[in-house]
């Protein structure tokens, strides 16, 4: 017998099947994990002497999610769905385009994984909005980090970030 999965009303029924499916369940919480992620990002410095910013948005988002591999099945509302490791190391050695992309948006981000099939970096700022950051261009996923999975996972268009 299948779990019902229509009982949550956190993430539409395809996106909490996708993150079930990966180990997420409500109330996953590893904040230890995501205060060694948080220590090794802070201790790294680039060769150029560029550092990451830790802030509590990103370590709360490691801690409920950090080290899903999330699939998607099915196809995607206007793109196909983006198949994702959210592990922040990731973005270990993009500090620089971290920062930059941060001072572009007045705030801070930090990374949150990646779109494995395109390489795309996902990071998260201090408001806790959520960005991807590709050979395209970067993009908007949404206002939180449920927002982002949704858009991420359920193939829907993100917004383009432009500069004027």
């Amino acid at each position: 017998m299948q779990a019902d999965r229509t009982s949550t009303t956190r993430f539409p029924v395809p996106v909490d099947a996708a993150l079930r499916d990966a180990g997420w369940q409500p109330g996953r919480w590893d904040i230890k994990q995501a205060e060694i992620w948080a220590d090794t990002l802070r201790e790294h410095t680039s060769p150029a002497g560029h550092r990451h910013t830790v802030f509590p948005a990103a370590v709360e988002a490691w801690a409920e999610f950090g080290g899903l591999h999330i699939t998607p099945t099915g196809p995607g509302r206007q793109i196909a769905p983006a198949t994702l490791h959210l592990d922040p190391l990731h973005g270990l050695h993009m500090a620089r385009t971290l920062g930059d992309l941060g001072r572009a948006l007045g705030t801070h981000t930090c990374p949150l994984g990646t779109e494995t099939d395109s390489q795309a970096l996902i990071a998260i700022d201090t408001e806790g909005r959520v960005y991807a950051l590709d050979h395209t261009g970067d993009w908007y996923l949404g206002p939180t980090i449920d927002t982002a999975l949704a858009t991420l996972v359920a193939g829907t268009q993100p917004t383009r970030l432009t500069t004027n």
